[in-house]
C-alpha cells in the first residue's frame, strides 16, 4: 500500500517541479536572448540498509537548456547586435567572473564602459571596452567596435569577445547567464559573427509550453486520483481487519 503512496507522491512532486520550469520558460517568452530550460524525469531507487530496494522515486532533474537560436528582429540601433548562429557574447557577471549571454542590447555606462542593459560589463579581446565621451559607436559583423568623435575618422576601440564552446561544456545559472562547467573561460572564436542593428528574441516556443502545462495539469490530477485510490484501499482493508477481529 505504502509503495503506491510513495510512487504517487514522488510523481506528483516531480510534475510540480516541471510545471515550475515550464511556467518560467513561458514567463520569459519575450525576454531577449533567453534560452529555454530543459527538464527530464529520472527514476531513483530508494536504498535501504541490508534490504532489497522496494521504493523508486520519480525525480525531476535539469537537462540543461535549449541552445537553438531565437528569432532575430531588426532595430536599426547602432549598439544592438545579435549573434548569428552558434556563439555567445562574453560579459562580466556579478561575481566578477566571465559569463556569456545572447542578449545584445548594449549601451555605454556612466563610466564609459560598454555594458548590456542589466549593467553587466561587456568584455573585449583585451578586457572591458572603454568608449570615449561623446563618441559615436558602431559595431562590425566580426565584433569590431569602432568610435567616431565629431568629424574625425573612426578608430577601433577593440573587439567583442565572442566564444562558441560546445553546449555540453556550458551550464545556465540562476542569473540567466551561461558559464563554463569547469569554471574556466572559453577561448575567443574568430569565426563567430554578429548581426549589427538587430536583437535576438527568446527561443521559447510559447504554444508548446502552454500545451505542456495543460498536459502536466492532467497528469498531476491522475497522481492525486491514485492517492485517493490508495486511501480508499486502506479504509477497506481496515474494515476487513475489524470484521475478522
Amino acid at each position: 500500500m505504502d509503495r503506491l503512496i510513495y510512487q504517487s507522491m514522488s510523481g506528483a512532486k516531480a510534475l510540480m517541479q516541471r510545471q515550475d520550469a515550464l511556467a518560467h520558460n513561458l514567463a520569459n517568452g519575450s525576454t531577449d536572448g533567453f534560452r529555454a530550460d530543459l527538464m527530464a524525469f529520472r527514476a531513483v531507487p530508494g536504498e535501504q540498509p541490508n534490504a532489497a530496494t522496494t521504493r523508486v522515486w520519480a525525480l525531476e532533474a535539469s537537462a540543461g537548456f535549449d541552445a537553438s537560436s531565437g528569432p532575430i528582429r531588426q532595430t536599426g540601433r547602432a549598439l544592438d547586435l545579435a549573434v548569428a548562429g552558434g556563439g555567445w557574447l562574453a560579459v562580466q557577471g556579478a561575481d566578477g567572473d566571465e559569463a556569456y549571454t545572447r542578449d545584445g542590447a548594449l549601451e555605454v555606462g556612466a563610466d564609459g564602459t560598454l555594458q548590456n542593459r542589466r549593467g553587466q560589463i561587456v568584455l573585449g579581446d583585451g578586457g572591458p571596452l572603454a568608449i570615449p565621451p561623446g563618441a559615436e559607436v558602431s559595431i562590425g559583423g566580426d565584433g569590431t567596435v569602432s568610435a567616431r568623435i565629431g568629424n574625425q575618422p573612426p578608430f577601433q576601440v577593440g573587439r567583442l569577445k565572442l566564444v562558441n564552446p560546445p553546449a555540453e561544456e556550458l551550464r545556465k545559472d540562476a542569473d540567466g547567464l551561461v558559464r563554463m562547467r569547469a569554471g574556466d573561460s572559453a577561448p575567443m572564436d574568430e569565426s563567430v559573427r554578429v548581426v549589427p542593428g538587430s536583437i535576438e528574441g527568446s527561443n521559447v516556443n510559447v504554444v508548446e509550453s502552454m500545451v505542456g502545462m495543460i498536459a502536466l495539469a492532467r497528469q498531476f490530477e491522475m497522481q492525486m486520483r491514485m492517492l485517493q485510490t490508495a486511501e480508499g484501499n486502506e479504509q477497506k482493508a481496515s474494515q476487513l481487519l475489524s470484521l475478522k477481529g
